[in-house]
């Protein structure tokens, strides 16, 4: 089969960590007999050092003419002084907006091999973690209106419509029917209005899943729980702003945000996927970067774009089989580990494929 693959590199260790991912994709390809050609497109710093905005037309209408988009990371401190609609983090929300990617989903994996890089307590974490967190991507706080009065106030306006809260409650639960048939649903209904509308509409979509079983928590003891009793959770579903925060905290009970990938979806099956850290300026351009969060997101785009489930298994079982050999990025280095780099760490993974 022929696939199309719109990819963005972008900034700081985005183009290294795509560049062993691609590695990977093609050892997939040359295994399962499939084709991948590769558009490569400009967004955020790089695009607006090269075209003076953060998300160029073509990028966007080669990315809609693709079967799935990959994507390294944006941003920087490069251009922290760019004003704040030019800035390479507004191409990213632009891009989220252009190419209808509504769902966020990032999954939360403790693997069994890197058990002793979670923070919390053994009987915490019991025998590992796999929590699903659905954000939704494109309303509320970070897409209403905006203003400012001057230098005496400044607002950001959190808005949901029925609509787009529907959508986001009805990928949580169809996700959850095919993991543990639970969902968290994560608000602020106790203080927000916009959180008490968000609640009443996840509770009517949750009839149209009896076999899921529903509850509620406040941001605020979300966060909470997520520490002190993670396996409580299967699947969260949450609002923009709530899971992006909540996401960050739910990796980092993996041992490092580096091992942790996402998919942004759409209606259909059309995903852009990406590694859900940052684009770590301090140690780009040296081979230090851990590639496995977006080799990870290409299983995802294999499995959730392109219907390519065996492809995806195999990358999946060849990183866990690359970590029980002992190989380590810096992140996730430990004593008695073999230390790698990120070339060496996606080699390794394509010789487990």
């Amino acid at each position: 089969m022929n696939y199309k693959i719109a990819v963005i590199p972008g900034d700081g260790i985005g183009p290294e960590i795509v560049a062993a991912s691609v590695k990977v994709l093609d050892a997939v390809a040359d295994k399962f007999d499939h084709t991948f050609d590769y558009t490569e497109v400009l967004a955020g710093g790089a695009a607006i050092d090269a075209c003076d905005t953060p998300l160029p037309q073509e990028t966007i209408d080669i990315c809609k003419n693709s079967d799935a988009v990959l994507l390294g990371a944006l941003g920087g401190p490069k251009w922290d002084n760019v004003p704040g609609d030019k800035r390479p983090e507004a191409g990213l929300l632009a891009l989220r907006k252009s190419l209808g990617l509504y769902a966020n989903l990032r999954p939360a994996i403790l693997y069994e091999e890197l058990m002793d890089s979670c923070p919390l307590k053994a009987e915490i974490i019991g025998d590992g973690l796999d929590i699903m967190v659905v954000r939704e991507l494109t309303g509320g706080i970070y897409f209403g209106e905006k203003g400012r009065d001057g230098e005496n106030a400044a607002w950001d306006i959190m808005k949901y419509s029925r609509p787009e809260v529907e959508r986001i409650a009805r990928t949580a639960f169809t996700i959850a029917m095919k993991r543990g048939k639970k969902v968290t649903n994560v608000d602020k209904a106790n203080v927000l209005e916009v959180s008490r509308f968000w609640r009443s509409i996840v509770e009517e979509v949750a009839k149209d899943f009896p076999e899921v079983t529903l509850n509620h928590l406040y941001v605020d003891n979300a966060a909470m729980q997520l520490v002190i009793n993670p396996k409580q959770f299967d699947v969260i579903v949450t609002g923009n702003l709530f899971g992006d925060i909540l996401s960050d905290e739910a990796s980092m009970l993996t041992g490092s945000i580096g091992m942790l990938p996402s998919a942004s979806m759409s209606d259909g099956k059309f995903g852009m996927y990406e590694p859900i850290h940052g684009s770590a300026p301090d140690i780009a351009n040296q081979n230090k970067a851990n590639p496995i969060a977006t080799i990870v997101s290409v299983a995802m785009m294999l499995r959730y774009s392109l219907d390519l489930n065996d492809e995806a298994d195999a990358i999946e079982a060849a990183v866990k089989k690359t970590l029980a050999q002992g190989y380590r990025t810096g992140d996730i280095y430990s004593e008695g580990m073999t230390m790698v780099n990120t070339v060496e760490m996606g080699q390794k993974i394509i010789e487990n494929l």
